[in-house]
């Protein structure tokens, strides 16, 4: 290794340290724009395919004891679908390329320590206004992509670690190359340097995913102090290598983020801010459904509109830790403008026997947003306790965020949900054949929850899409079945079914409609529907970790690899909502 630099060795790492970074971000950059075109052109393709799928159908053959056979046509669908692998090989290659070319010295020494020990670094901190931008809800890059910010985030975290890899191989080689380095801990832009990696360790093992899921609410702490710590750390601990200038704008990025939010917090809420009478519209009302569910609604606040599998997230300051604390929790019940049956919101009524409702005859479903939260620890075990006694809680509405998937382009449709995991899917105009609704419970009196929707979904299906609606009770017996329906006592869950046990009977009665005890086995389930299915074909995931896993499993290589896309099966895209760590 060279201890001694030559002026051209000097000319060329400054000259490197300050173009490789940036034709990272073009290289980055150029990839948005074609991702953006794709995902946009795709959306306005998947409109005007519909007339000419109808047009089609006719000529389509079933798929049932076909083999299909190899296509190259299929290619760029195979490769579509395997992108996250994709992704994540071509960043890591492309920042270690980057890294490591030319760092031959002038003395002719390959693979010099002091070329890239710094160089590392340089690539590295580039990369965090990115990665900022990727972990908040209101981004640029979801907007020139069209992808949501919950799709991204998987992103967000492989680009963290990523970049947590390459500064502790940063900081390793300082430590070999820099003869002096016991001797600069005493400076401050060392340690501050120092105080920003245990910070970013620290952030990194709260981040993941058994962490995460378990203790969220330490998760959330952590990860905002971990990372205000490390980007100032970041910042003053570049700024003598000229290098700050690529930390700063992750500052710009969050503050937007948190500028959006706030303004929608003030529209969304305004008659509480005082820019509207309407005193008790933010309040809302609380009800313990069963041991470990919880059903939230509030008036929905004016101007909120949302799509099926939509969140919100909902501020209780006489609930949570800190004043303005947010968990994210899917909205269940419909926007109004999504269903021509709706009644109009203008009409006057309280809804009780007045059109069409949703989850039970006193919540009409367009005059309310409607949660079901799954009972855990922290936040929503203190729910839970004001649900007990059925109180009213002051809400703050941030929202709607997650994906407006346009499920009606997809051939086939699965949906999987466990207990709270359930939202409604609008009826209109599309090209899909065939839907399928799996749905693990903890007992038969759950199906209330949703029962008048699924009725009315199933009813008004048109002759050409197929419904199949598979219930699993998995609960014990007494909670499924009672052995004295008279009774008038007992859990909330026992209650419930008592009052299901008649009127389910019309559910159970229609066709397509199944209930068994035990769980799902989804992988059996999942396979048998890929099997079955051509063209393209949408799974929507909405439950615990463990179903999460189980989809993905059961979904995994070969099952909707690319061979299975190139011998004609059809191209699976897996939309995950994991609620659980709310």
């Amino acid at each position: 290794m060279s201890s001694d630099l030559s002026e051209a060795d000097i000319t060329a790492l400054v000259y490197e340290d300050e173009t490789y970074p940036e034709q990272v971000w073009y290289t980055i950059a150029a990839f948005l724009f074609v991702v953006g075109c794709f995902q946009w052109g795709s959306l306005v393709h998947s409109k005007f395919a519909r007339r000419r799928r109808y047009e089609s159908d006719e000529e389509t053959a079933t798929t049932d004891g076909i083999q299909y056979k190899f296509s190259l046509r299929r290619i760029p669908l195979a490769i579509i679908n395997f992108y996250r692998v994709f992704v994540t090989v071509a960043y890591i290659a492309l920042l270690l390329i980057y890294a490591f070319i030319n760092t031959t010295s002038v003395e002719g020494q390959k693979l010099d320590i002091i070329y890239w020990s710094n160089r590392i670094a340089m690539l590295a901190s580039s990369q965090f206004p990115i990665i900022t931008a990727l972990g908040t809800k209101n981004n640029i890059v979801s907007l020139v992509t069209g992808i949501s910010y919950d799709r991204l985030n998987y992103i967000h975290r492989m680009m963290a670690r990523t970049c947590f890899m390459l500064l502790w191989v940063h900081a390793a080689g300082e430590v070999v190359c820099f003869p002096y380095f016991r001797e600069t801990l005493n400076e401050d832009w060392l340690r501050v340097g120092i105080v920003a990696m245990v910070a970013f360790s620290i952030l990194i093992i709260v981040s993941l995913r058994p962490v995460r899921s378990e203790v969220y609410e330490v998760f959330f702490y952590v990860h905002f102090l971990g990372v205000l710590i490390f980007l100032v750390g970041g910042y003053y601990h570049t700024k003598g290598a000229h290098g700050s200038y690529w930390i700063w704008p992750s500052f710009v990025f969050w503050a937007f983020d948190r500028f959006v939010r706030v303004v929608r917090l003030v529209v969304f809420n305004h008659s509480y801010f005082g820019f509207k009478s309407g005193a008790g519209t933010m309040d809302a009302t609380t009800e313990l459904l069963s041991e470990n569910i919880v059903r939230l609604r509030l008036r929905r606040p004016p101007h909120f509109h949302w799509s099926p599998g939509q969140t919100a997230y909902l501020i209780m300051p006489s609930v949570s830790t800190l004043p303005f604390e947010a968990h994210p929790f899917t909205i269940v019940s419909f926007d109004s403008s999504l269903l021509s049956t709706a009644r109009p919101e203008d009409q006057s009524g309280s809804g009780e026997n007045n059109g069409t409702q949703v989850l039970g005859s006193s919540a009409p479903f367009w005059k309310e947003l409607v949660f079901l939260v799954n009972v855990h620890g922290g936040f929503t075990k203190k729910l839970k306790e004001v649900a007990g006694t059925k109180g009213k809680v002051k809400v703050f509405v941030d929202g709607p965020y997650g994906p407006s998937s346009d499920l009606g382009s997809y051939d086939t449709s699965i949906f999987v949900a466990g207990g709270s995991g359930i939202s409604c899917v609008r009826k209109g105009k599309s090209s899909c054949k065939r839907v399928v609704f799996i749905w693990s419970i903890r007992g038969a009196g759950c199906v209330q929850w949703i029962e008048e929707a699924l009725i009315k979904a199933v009813q008004l299906a048109p002759p050409s899409l197929t419904v199949s609606i598979r219930i699993f009770d998995t609960g014990s017996p007494s909670t499924s079945h009672l052995s004295n329906p008279t009774e008038k006592n007992g859990t909330p869950e026992q209650v419930l079914t008592r009052k299901v046990s008649v009127s389910s009977s019309m559910l159970f009665s229609l066709h397509g409609v199944k209930m068994e005890s035990g769980r799902a086995d989804l992988d059996a389930l999942l396979k048998e529907e890929v099997s079955m299915a051509s063209g393209s074909m949408s799974v929507s995931v909405c439950g615990s970790q463990g179903i999460a896993r189980a989809v993905r499993h059961a979904l995994r290589f070969p099952v909707s690899g690319p061979s299975s896309i190139l011998s004609g099966g059809p191209s699976v895209t897996l939309y995950v909502e994991s609620f659980g760590y709310a």
